[in-house]
């Protein structure tokens, strides 16, 4: 194996780093109180690593796993991990907060086993259904608190000039109201973007190599972080929620038996490979909002439908301001250094789990070389 050659050159790492500043940590109080009443799920998430490093490979393995962030939408109500790891323990001291499992082994031969369980207990975030804006107004003079400056700046992913600012600007024109700026730029991209199921992962999420392509395809990274950047660009706060499907869609299955999340009879699904990004916006005066732009593209594909067939336009309505809750979010980061440092320097993004064999990245797209499995129970 060529010693730290694989994804070295990717935009999945980024030597530059964070572009945008540091932040102290999730801003789940901004986030206005769920109304009531609320129908909740629990979910268990059960996570088995053996992690098989590359035959010939030596040294320390060190393991990175997201863990969900506390929000009013979603709480970890309980965690254990166990296995024979020489050290484990949880740590947000990174600049985005982001909870995470860090374990370690000094030698990569013979069994590197954890085992992680998760309770999840969410709840449908679902403002605009509600009608949580009847009394909103957008402010005259706008003033964003210091913990939602952040996402207003550009990281090395998701810039906010050159082409990404013309881009929103065409977009946008001369509308002023943040909320009608913000469908514009969520409109557009659902419906000028197509999933490429033929990319990996989730995809990278690189808007300024994306948008000067002209060819703008991919999955979700790649629409979530365009909106993003686009709202960014357009003056209004926005920022990525990286997380993991956990069952079916009890809402939104009428329109697509798949794209939206499954499980068996029983609430019982693999999820390994269910790894899905969402984003959210932010109005002066009001709060987070929640948008999905990425899973009307997939919902799009899977059933052969254009994106004026009235399934897809009522999917499309409900995406922008509302959230189904078979999901769990794990944190918000772009470029940026976990902790502790990994040797291969800032990751895209935090939304899979991460291992370095003396230094060489385990290939995280692909649970079966990296020897991982996420099963997830809903409980009733």
């Amino acid at each position: 194996m060529l010693r730290r050659q694989f994804l070295k050159n990717s935009v999945l790492f980024s030597a530059a780093g964070l572009v945008g500043p540091a932040l102290a940590s999730p801003t789940v109080q901004s986030l206005k109180p769920l109304a009531a009443p609320v129908m909740r799920r629990r979910f268990a998430l059960s996570q088995t690593y053996k992690l098989a490093p590359p035959q010939g490979s030596s040294g320390v393995v060190n393991l990175w796993i997201p863990l969900p962030v506390e929000t009013a939408f979603q709480q970890l109500t309980g965690l254990s991990f166990s296995g024979n790891y020489q050290q484990a323990y949880i740590t947000t001291n990174n600049a985005y907060g982001a909870r995470t499992l860090f374990a370690s082994w000094p030698k990569s031969d013979g069994e590197l086993l954890l085992q992680l369980d998760l309770e999840i207990e969410t709840a449908d975030w679902e403002p605009l259904k509600h009608n949580a804006l009847k009394n909103w107004r957008a402010p005259e003079a706008i003033v964003y608190p210091l913990d939602v400056k952040p996402y207003l700046l550009p990281t090395t992913h998701t810039p906010v000039d050159g082409v990404v600012r013309e881009t929103a600007q065409k977009i946008t024109g001369d509308e002023q109201d943040p909320l009608k700026k913000a469908r514009l730029i969520y409109d557009w991209v659902s419906s000028h973007m197509e999933r490429d199921n033929n990319v990996i992962g989730c995809g990278t999420g690189d808007v300024a190599t994306l948008l000067q392509s002209g060819k703008l395809s991919g999955k979700c990274t790649d629409m979530s972080s365009v909106f993003v950047a686009l709202a960014r660009a357009s003056g209004i706060p926005a920022r990525e929620l990286f997380g993991i499907r956990l069952g079916k869609a009890n809402k939104l299955e009428r329109y697509s038996a798949s794209a939206f999340g499954k499980a068996d009879s029983a609430g019982v699904a693999d999820v390994s490979g269910g790894q899905h990004c969402r984003a959210e916006f932010y109005l002066a005066g009001y709060g987070w909002l929640p948008c999905d732009p990425a899973d009307v593209t997939k919902m799009r594909l899977a059933e052969k439908k254009s994106h004026q067939d009235p399934d897809v336009q009522a999917v499309n309505t409900y995406l922008f301001g509302n959230w189904e809750m078979n999901w769990v979010g794990f944190n918000y980061g772009r470029d940026f250094e976990l902790y502790p440092a990994t040797e291969q320097g800032a990751m895209n993004n935090f939304g899979y789990p991460y291992a370095e064999v003396d230094g060489d990245p385990l290939n995280f797209y692909d649970p079966k070389v990296f020897a991982y499995q996420y099963v997830s129970t809903e409980q009733r």
